[in-house]
This record gives C-alpha cells, structure tokens and sequence, in this order.
C-alpha cells in the first residue's frame, strides 16, 4: 500500500497545465490573423524583437536555474534564504505556463499562416515558428528552475 500523498507538499506542475496553456496560445495565435485583418485591415507583424526578448528570458530562466541547482547541491555553503527560493519558485511557474502559452500562440499564428499568398506571409510563419521555438524554450527554462528549487533529497512521486 503506498502512502497517501502529503496534501501540503508542493508538486511540480502537471504536463497537463502546460498542455492547456499551449492549446489555449494556439487557438489564439490562429484566431490572431482573421481578427487582425478584420479590425486593422492588416495582419500583426512579427519583428526579430519580439524573436530576441523571448530568447532573452530563455536565457535567464536556464542561468538561473544552473545558478540555483549550484547553491542547492552546495554543501559547503550556507543554504539560500527560503524567501528567495520561494521567489525564484513562483518565477519559474509563471515563466513556465507563460512560455507555453507563447509558444502555442505563435505555433498557431504560423499555422493561420499555411497556405496564403499574402506579401509577406513566409515572412510571418516564419519568425511565428522561430518565436514558438523561443516560447518552448522559455517553458523548459522555467521547468529547469522550478527543479532545480528542490531541496536535496526531495524527489517528486
């Protein structure tokens, strides 16, 4: 007989919140483009911008989470303050969930994309798939933080 899970113990997110999260981007991001044309009679554009800053934060999320896993693991160090392990849990969670729902967003942007002959249609599926990309990266940032807040010895069941 296993024992009964501990209702006070925090678990890592379930896959099926990032699953959600990722279809609800992606309805969105393919309903973007026939809801731009019809308010602005033009489609959103998609600027190396927004590619880099999502990259960006990507970036962070993975130096963060190695710096955390460092201090953590470290036991020749004093511990890191709960406060701040509490911080860097809630920031991982929403970087997660939010990197999910970018990454289906722009999936499904790029995917409203298929088939038209607009200007500058190759252009926007393609910086759409390469934000998705970013987005994915993003999410597994956030993954890899939440992780690596884990005191030693607390395994997920």
């Amino acid at each position: 007989m296993t024992p009964s899970p501990d209702p006070a113990r925090l678990r890592p997110l379930p896959p099926a919140a990032f699953g959600s999260t990722a279809v609800a981007g992606l309805l969105g991001g393919w309903l973007l483009r026939p809801i731009g044309e019809r308010l602005w009679t033009t489609a959103p554009l998609v600027s190396w911008l927004q590619v880099a800053v999502i990259g960006f934060v990507a970036a962070i999320l993975f130096v963060t989470a190695r710096a955390t896993r460092r201090s953590v693991g470290d036991r020749h160090r004093e511990p890191p303050e709960p406060h701040r392990m509490v911080n860097r849990l809630v920031l991982s969670r929403a970087c997660a969930l939010v990197g999910s729902l970018v990454a289906g967003g722009y999936a499904g942007y790029a995917v409203s994309w298929l088939g038209m002959s607009a200007e500058l249609a190759d252009q926007r599926m393609l910086r759409s798939l390469i934000a998705a990309a970013a987005g994915l990266a993003m999410m597994l940032g956030g993954i890899a933080l939440e992780r690596a807040c884990r005191a030693p010895g607390d395994h997920p069941e």
